[in-house]
């Protein structure tokens, strides 16, 4: 099956399961047990240590309190586990989401909203549109989207949060709403002045090394929440020594305080929807990075795991839990493949296991918060670099340049969007690019000259001047005839037609698929320019797609009902037929018959097997 024929079949598909709300996780609840139970809490124990020092890092890269992501973590984690599919899903901020917040709300700092309140706003947003697309059966979309889009984005994403944090290791300031050319100049700049910060770049190095030696020694171990956890004491401790330490801490940016999440309603009227056209594309964007996500995570899972997984529920579950972070005023999130892969690993067996993860996340934020209030900001850093570095998947991106030319240009053109357009405009970007190339990858048909060489073989005619001069000319047509390879095909049958001696073209078209209007025109074209040199156009072994469009389109009224032979059940015997009609338009009853197929569809030294002789006039 072809590429279009797949795209066509999963797009007629995605009526069958619309508007369908659902709840797995009622489901699991029918044979849920006590041996079930502690296999969750376990791993939503586990999940707890990575979730608290990632949102406090994607706090530093939002410059926003910790609240409203930790927040996040304990709303939107709970709500999404209610209706994803997958045992092992876990919804959250991350790294991708916050940057692209970040720099939405920096881009609109002028729009009389407080950063959090963009923030909000944009939940609201994302919410609404994926759970939407996840009622319209959007979910299977994802498939057709190249795996070489989110490889460069995944990549560029990396990047761009090593770029971002530069500054915090590094120990200078910076002003708002810096892009990635910027924070690398400025970095090269201050390391060649020398305008650096010892204690910054000491607690950076010293973080990377406690955490080097926990994956080294003790790889079961959380290394982010211990890594920090002892940083966040020894600056307690120093404190004690010197209490105006050298060196910014997360109280700094907003002290971390006990909390717990109350519903805060929706609060954007009327007079915020002059943002609303600025901010849907990057929902929309951010929405299909959501996607993307979420179908490589829990795909990646269920093939561990052997789960089916529902990609519409996903999605949904994505959206609902948006809209509640939005309604409890908390920042937006995704899947989380970092948590989602600890779920795993840890031995989650439902969906219970990120609900019970939320509850902790709670119960640690009402009685252990002050620890984390002393964690320095450059181990932040640290924290952030390695999360981006290994968001950097070496592997793929070997695959993506390595297999063909075209992923390599996807890849690398996604990446560069990465880093000198805006986030949510580099999805689109990557998309379209890869949608171009696609397009044309199967929209340029290659016609070769063949003959018949002394053995009755059909072979490759390779010296035009041992060219025979026959007047009947068939070519083989295959592969998919839409709008994009219209133009293509009918100028390269045009050529061969520019041969007068071809008194006849017969268009075998036992392979060809997916007619439309476009295709249809050219056609059309091609039969008034031979017409009018007196010359006739046949079609043989049309499938019953291709001879309903002709039909309908009016275009076999125009060739004449004599002049189509659709395909028979036996092969070649529509040739044959067609053969017949050749011979019985020319005077000549000894015409010679060459063919055409395309190029790329025979290996080098292949012959295509000989067709039968034409039947007689009789």
């Amino acid at each position: 099956m072809s590429a279009i024929s797949e795209l066509t079949d999963g797009v007629s598909g995605l009526s069958s399961q619309m508007f369908k709300v659902r709840f797995p996780f009622v489901g699991e609840l029918k044979n849920y047990s006590w041996e079930k139970f502690r296999g969750d809490l376990l791993a939503g124990a586990t999940l707890t240590l990575v979730s608290i020092p990632q949102a406090i890092g994607f706090s530093l890269i939002l410059n926003l309190p910790p609240q409203p992501v930790i927040a996040a973590v304990i709303i939107g984690g709970l709500v999404g586990a209610l209706f994803f599919s997958s045992h092992h899903h876990v919804f959250g901020p991350t790294s991708s989401i916050s940057l692209i917040v970040a720099a939405t709300v920096a881009a609109h700092s002028g729009s009389g909203l407080e950063p959090l309140e963009m923030a909000i706003y944009l939940a609201f947003l994302i919410g609404l549109i994926q759970f939407l697309a996840g009622l319209l059966n959007f979910g299977e979309i994802t498939k057709f989207i190249s795996r070489s889009v989110v490889v460069g984005y995944s990549t560029g994403i990396g990047v761009l949060l090593i770029g971002s944090q530069l500054h915090n290791i590094l120990g200078y300031e910076v002003g708002p709403a810096q892009n990635f050319v910027t924070n690398v100049w400025q970095a090269v700049n201050n390391l060649g002045a020398s305008l650096l910060h010892p204690w910054a770049i000491g607690i950076g190095v010293f973080t990377l090394l406690v955490f080097e030696a926990i994956r080294r020694f003790r790889p079961r171990w959380p290394e982010a929440l211990i890594g920090l956890a002892l940083l966040g004491i020894m600056a307690r401790l120093y404190m004690i020594w010197e209490p105006a330490a050298p060196f910014r801490m997360v109280q700094d940016e907003g002290a971390l305080h006990a909390m717990f999440p109350s519903f805060a309603g929706f609060h954007f009227g009327p007079r915020k929807l002059h943002l609303l056209p600025d901010l849907v594309g990057t929902a929309i964007a951010i929405s299909i990075l959501g996607m993307l996500e979420a179908t490589s995570i829990t795909k990646a899972l269920a093939g561990k795991s052997g789960q089916k997984i529902e990609p519409n529920q996903e999605l949904m579950g994505m959206g609902a839990a948006n809209i509640a972070c939005a309604l409890f005023g908390c920042v937006p999130g995704s899947s989380s493949f970092a948590r989602s892969a600890v779920n795993f690993q840890s031995g989650a067996r439902t969906q219970m296991a990120s609900i019970l993860s939320s509850f902790v996340v709670l119960f640690v934020l009402l009685f252990v918060t002050p620890v984390f209030n002393y964690i320095p900001i450059a181990a932040l850093a640290a924290h952030l670099i390695r999360v981006g570095v290994k968001m950097i998947n070496f592997h793929q991106i070997r695959i993506a340049c390595r297999s063909t030319r075209s992923d390599a240009v996807v890849f690398v053109v996604t990446l560069a969007s990465c880093l000198f357009l805006q986030l949510d405009t580099a999805i689109y970007v990557g998309i379209g690019v890869a949608l171009a190339l696609f397009l044309q990858k199967t929209s340029t048909p290659t016609l070769a000259e063949y003959a018949i060489n002394p053995e009755g073989q059909f072979t490759e005619l390779r010296d035009p001047s041992q060219r025979p001069h026959p007047q009947i000319s068939i070519i083989h047509v295959e592969g998919d005839l839409y709008f994009g390879a219209a133009d293509l095909f009918q100028e390269q049958v045009r050529r061969l037609a520019e041969n007068q001696d071809i008194r006849v073209f017969i268009l075998r078209m036992k392979n060809a698929r997916h007619l439309d209007a476009s295709t249809v025109m050219a056609l059309e074209t091609l039969h008034d320019y031979l017409r009018q040199t007196g010359r006739h156009l046949l079609i043989s072994g049309s499938n019953r797609d291709v001879t309903r469009v002709l039909k309908q389109s009016g275009l076999l009224a125009q060739l004449g009902e004599a002049n189509l032979f659709p395909a028979a059940d036996q092969p070649m015997v529509a040739t044959r037929m067609a053969l017949k009609r050749a011979k019985e338009l020319l005077p000549d009853k000894n015409a010679q018959v060459r063919l055409f197929y395309e190029k790329d569809r025979l290996p080098p030294d292949a012959t295509p097997p000989a067709p039968p002789s034409p039947a007689p006039a009789s």
